[in-house]
């Protein structure tokens, strides 16, 4: 679907099943480089299971209009007024990467708007490796590269998705190629810079789930723990084998682990 923002347009998936606003609502926010078919899997099941889905394109990414904001609070800010735009008041947050810091920044400055967050692949900060960042910000395929590399376990680059023929760190590299126009850069521009995130947990007045792989090399588990001890309301789930593209790897068990943390 799409709709306007400030003027712009915005892209989102319904997850194959009308917005109700008799349902509660669930936004799906992706992560550096990514858009909204990053969660095709858990957008489709939530939304034939209770909920009204929105899986946004941040600003510059998929079909939204750009540019990209240079900074975690202009995408919360967004974030916020994308969800009034569609029609609801409150949501429950599912972020992945990046789309953490957007989650938890939202949650914090408009707290009567969100009801739960859920947190995959996080960290109290998350310094890009050089080499990375200077090829994104010169909108080189090595950044690709780098990101397919880094984000998959080796079982996954060699195959193994639980859905026959899906080549998924292909399917992550061209999504990834699409935001080399300097959004990619500017995604990773603010994930690094972005050094308030175990202060904006503390603030947090609704629960939160942290959701880690223990071979994720992006994120490692070991250091959402400073987020994790910070947060008010926190519930730690582990997914053994996981890396940082837990929700390809691994989407039976993110959609079972979510379900389970927003269904009371």
């Amino acid at each position: 679907m799409r709709f306007e923002v400030n003027g712009k347009t915005v892209n989102a998936t319904t997850g194959g099943a009308p917005l109700d606003p008799a349902k509660p609502l669930v936004v799906f926010v992706h992560g550096a480089g990514g858009d909204r078919t990053m969660w095709s899997m858990q957008t489709r099941y939530f939304a034939h299971h209770g909920w009204s889905v929105l899986a946004v394109d941040l600003p510059g990414h998929g079909k939204s209009a750009g540019p990209a904001p240079d900074s975690v609070g202009g995408h919360a800010d967004w974030l916020a007024a994308t969800i009034n735009s569609a029609g609801f008041d409150r949501a429950a947050l599912v972020g992945h990467s990046l789309g953490t810091y957007i989650a938890f920044e939202m949650a914090a400055e408009s707290p009567a708007m969100v009801t739960r967050v859920v947190a995959l692949g996080t960290a109290a900060t998350m310094p890009v490796h050089p080499a990375l960042l200077s090829a994104a910000k010169a909108d080189e395929q090595l950044a690709v590269d780098l990101i397919t590399t880094w984000s998959f376990t080796k079982r996954s680059q060699l195959g193994g998705h639980p859905t026959p023929g899906t080549w998924i760190t292909g399917r992550n590299a061209r999504v990834s190629e699409r935001t080399l126009d300097g959004t990619l850069g500017i995604d990773l521009t603010a994930a690094d810079a972005h050094d308030r995130a175990v202060a904006t947990v503390q603030r947090l007045a609704c629960p939160v789930l942290y959701v880690l792989g223990d071979r994720d090399l992006m994120t490692p588990q070991r250091n959402a723990q400073a987020l994790i001890e910070a947060t008010p309301d926190a519930t730690v789930s582990t997914l053994p084998g996981a890396g940082h593209m837990m929700l390809w790897e691994q989407p039976d068990a993110v959609i079972d682990t979510i379900a389970a943390f927003l269904t009371p």
